[in-house]
């Protein structure tokens, strides 16, 4: 099967490219494709892969976005790392904010590149993703969780928040992320604890030898009702007791 590619910009072929062809056979080899076709003239890419089951479909899917992103400015070495199950892309394309209006589009990119590019480390950074700024688009690269917050980031400068601002979310969401992870690495499965079958007497100390006394001590004063000379006994008051009958 036969599967056309996102156009490269002609500076970008040569990196597409590599060297002697090395970046090129890297992507075929690390896709699974049995061809990775680049005409140097034109940009277009194609790749050919082999009958169904021989390679990977999801690599096919996102295949794509690695030349996009390649295509964008991006580094071949990060762009591969999409080929991952647990990384994404994504590109936010500043004309949406400022138009296409190239001294305006200059500005948003030093905006979110910063002085020496500080600006664009610390959204790194916090977020755990790669950033590739392209004359009017930004590329990300990362994890899902990392990489919505860095897009928001990237869209909360262009459309003129100011760096603080952006900053403090950025370390808020952070420390969200590590509390609910703290949270779910916390949760474990534990046995049912015997319940305590001891009642008040357990909190008093001595308490509980009185009370199993007394227990013993009334065991022994009572009379079974079968024995009639016990419960006589029992029955036949003492000099000073006495029974008197009267109506309420």
């Amino acid at each position: 099967m036969r599967q056309p590619l996102p156009r490269v910009p002609m500076n970008r072929i040569a990196v597409l490219i590599g060297v002697k062809g090395a970046t090129a056979k890297s992507l075929r080899y690390a896709a699974g494709c049995k061809e990775f076709n680049i005409d140097s003239e034109t940009g277009d890419v194609e790749v050919l892969w082999g009958e169904p089951g021989t390679y990977d479909p999801v690599k096919a899917m996102k295949l794509p976005n690695v030349i996009k992103a390649i295509g964008r400015g991006m580094a071949p070495k990060a762009a591969i790392q999409l080929l991952d199950d647990h990384h994404f892309f994504e590109l936010v394309d500043i004309r949406k904010f400022v138009g296409k209006k190239s001294n305006q589009q200059r500005r948003i990119r030093g905006r979110i590149i910063g002085s020496d590019g500080k600006i664009r480390k610390l959204i790194e950074g916090l977020t755990d993703t790669q950033i590739t700024i392209y004359n009017s688009t930004v590329v990300l690269v990362g994890e899902e969780e990392g990489l919505a917050a860095a897009r928001q980031a990237v869209e909360m400068i262009a459309g003129g928040a100011e760096h603080g601002t952006v900053l403090n979310f950025l370390e808020r969401d952070r420390r969200r992320s590590r509390l609910t992870n703290r949270q779910l690495e916390s949760i474990e499965v534990r046995e049912d604890l015997p319940v305590s079958t001891t009642g008040f007497e357990e909190l008093v100390p001595g308490l509980s030898d009185l009370a199993q006394r007394r227990s013993r001590r009334m065991r022994a004063s009572q009379v079974d009702p079968e024995d009639e000379e016990a419960v006589s006994k029992m029955m036949e008051l003492e000099e000073d007791e006495g029974v008197s009958w009267g109506e309420e």
